[in-house]
C-alpha cells in the first residue's frame, strides 16, 4: 500500500515534498509548523510552538497572502494520488460537508453559517442571532476495506449573510436555479477535482448522503466517465414520466435478505435483517430542467427492515447508482460500500476533537482556513495510522514510523511484563504511542 518510511525522513517530509510556494522559506516553515502541531496535538499555537519566535513565525505564515489551502495541501494531494495508484481494486471517494463554529466580537471577518435562537425577550418573543463560522466540503479516498488513503479534494467557504432555505423557497423555485449558482455545486467541483487527480475516473465510486442526490451530479459523472453511489432523497420521475421511482420499485419482488449490524443511540450494537430489491430504471431530470439534461438509466437499490424493535426506527436505505447490479451479492456489496461513508464523519470528528479546530482564536476566515488545512494533514495521519494498524497489525513498523521514532519509543515506553518484545510490528509500536496518551 505504501513504502516504508526511509531512514531519517519523517512522514511530514514525504507528505509535503511536493507542496510548492513562491518562497522556499514558506515550505520550510510549513514543515516546521506541522511538526510542532503534530507533537502537541490539540494544543494552541503558542503552546505547540513553545517560544515566542516560533509562535510569531507561525502566525505570520497563516496570515501570509502567498499562502492558501491549495499550496498547503498540494503535496498531500499528490501523495494521495500515489497511494491510490499503488492500491488495487475500486477506490471509494466519500464526500461530505462539515461546519466550524466560532465566537467572535467581529463575526463579519469570518462569515456566517446559520441562525440560532436567543433567549426570549421581554415580550416573550424568540429572537435569532447569526452563527459565525466556516464550512468545509472534503473528499476522502478510501479502499473498500476502509483504509483512508488521503484527501483528493477540498473546498472552504463562508457566507457574508445567511439566507435560510425556507425563506428562499417563498421567493423562488430552487429546482429551477442553475446548479452553478448554488452551494450544491461543491459536490460537482470536488468530483471533477478528484477525478482529475486520480487520473482513472472509471475506477472511482463517489459516495454521498441524501444531500448529494443532485441530478446535475449524476449527469456530470456520466460526462467524466466516473461512478457514483448516493443515498436517494428525491422521488424522481421514471419511465415515460407518468410514474416515479417509488412506484416502479413497489412492483419489484424481494430478491434477497441481508443481516446488518447497527448501533443504537445508546451505543449498543444490534442486528437488523433487511429486504433487498434492485432494478435498472430510466430516471428523468426535474421538470424545469428536462430541456437541459437527458434521461439516465440508473440502478436503484432498496434495503428496508420490515420488523424492528419499538425502541428504534426501521433501517431504510434507498440508494441510486450508475453501476450495474446483476445479483444479490452485487447489491449487498454496494450496501457495504455505502456503509463506509461514515469514514468521512470520523475524519471530521478527528479534526474537531483531536485537533480542536473550533478552539482556534484566529480572527479572519483566511487564517482559519490555512490552519484547518494543516489540521487536515494531521487528522488524516492519525486516521491512517489507526486504520492501518487494524488492517495490517503484523506489518513492519517502518510503514508508519522512522527509525529514530522507533528508537525513542523503545527508550521511553518500556515493555510490560506480559508483553513480549519478539514481534516488533506496527501494532506493537502503535500500542506504545497509545500508552503515551495518543
Amino acid at each position: 500500500m505504501e513504502k516504508s518510511t526511509p531512514e531519517g525522513v519523517s512522514w511530514i517530509d514525504g507528505e509535503l515534498a511536493r507542496s510548492k510556494f513562491r518562497d522556499e522559506r514558506l515550505g520550510q516553515r510549513l514543515r516546521k509548523i506541522v511538526a510542532q502541531l503534530d507533537g502537541a496535538m490539540g494544543e494552541t499555537i503558542p503552546l505547540a510552538c513553545a517560544d515566542w519566535a516560533n509562535t510569531k513565525a507561525a502566525y505570520r505564515f497563516l496570515s501570509n497572502e502567498d499562502v492558501s489551502e491549495g499550496e498547503i495541501l498540494a503535496g498531500h494531494f499528490a501523495s494521495t494520488g500515489d497511494r491510490i495508484r499503488a492500491a488495487g481494486g475500486p477506490i471509494l471517494v466519500v464526500q461530505d460537508t462539515t461546519e466550524f463554529v466560532y465566537k467572535r466580537a467581529r463575526p463579519e471577518e469570518i462569515g456566517s453559517l446559520t441562525y440560532a435562537p436567543n433567549k426570549r425577550n421581554r415580550d416573550r418573543l424568540l429572537t435569532l442571532h447569526t452563527v459565525c463560522g466556516l464550512l468545509m466540503h472534503s473528499s476522502l479516498a478510501i479502499t473498500t476495506e476502509g483504509l483512508p488513503l488521503g484527501l483528493v479534494a477540498i473546498k472552504f467557504w463562508t457566507r457574508s449573510k445567511f439566507k435560510g432555505t425556507t425563506a428562499l423557497k417563498r421567493r423562488i423555485n430552487t429546482t429551477r436555479v442553475p446548479i452553478e449558482s448554488k452551494e450544491s455545486m461543491r459536490w460537482l467541483a470536488n468530483m471533477r477535482q478528484s477525478s482529475e487527480l486520480i487520473g482513472d475516473p472509471d475506477r472511482c465510486i463517489h459516495i454521498g448522503d441524501r444531500e448529494n442526490d443532485i441530478y446535475e451530479f449524476f449527469c456530470a459523472a456520466q460526462e467524466i466517465g466516473t461512478n457514483f453511489l448516493v443515498r436517494a432523497c428525491v422521488d424522481r420521475l421514471a419511465g415515460e414520466g407518468d410514474h416515479t421511482i417509488t412506484d416502479e420499485m413497489a412492483e419489484v419482488t424481494v430478491q434477497a435478505h441481508h443481516t446488518v449490524e447497527i448501533r443504537t443511540k445508546t451505543g449498543e450494537v444490534e442486528q437488523a435483517t433487511v429486504e433487498i430489491r434492485y432494478k435498472r430504471i430510466c430516471v428523468l431530470p426535474p421538470v424545469g430542467k428536462q430541456k437541459r439534461y437527458p434521461a439516465l438509466v440508473l440502478t436503484v437499490i432498496h434495503a428496508e427492515e420490515r420488523k424492528h424493535p419499538p425502541h428504534r426506527a426501521p433501517v431504510v436505505w434507498k440508494l441510486i447508482t450508475n453501476l450495474e447490479v446483476n445479483s444479490a451479492e452485487e447489491a449487498i456489496e454496494k450496501l457495504s460500500w455505502y456503509a463506509l461513508r461514515w469514514k468521512i464523519e470520523v475524519f471530521h470528528h478527528i479534526l474537531k476533537s483531536g485537533c480542536k479546530a473550533e478552539d482556534a482564536k484566529l480572527r479572519t476566515a483566511e487564517r482559519l482556513v490555512n490552519l484547518i488545512a494543516i489540521f487536515c494533514l494531521l487528522s488524516w495521519r492519525i486516521f491512517w495510522t489507526t486504520m492501518m494498524n487494524r488492517a495490517a497489525p503484523e506489518a513492519p513498523p517502518q510503514l508508519a514510523f522512522t527509525t529514530g521514532e522507533i528508537k525513542i519509543l523503545d527508550l521511553v515506553v518500556k515493555d510490560r511484563e506480559n508483553q513480549g518484545s519478539s514481534k516488533r510490528t506496527l501494532s506493537y509500536y502503535s500500542m506504545k504511542v497509545a500508552r503515551l496518551g495518543g
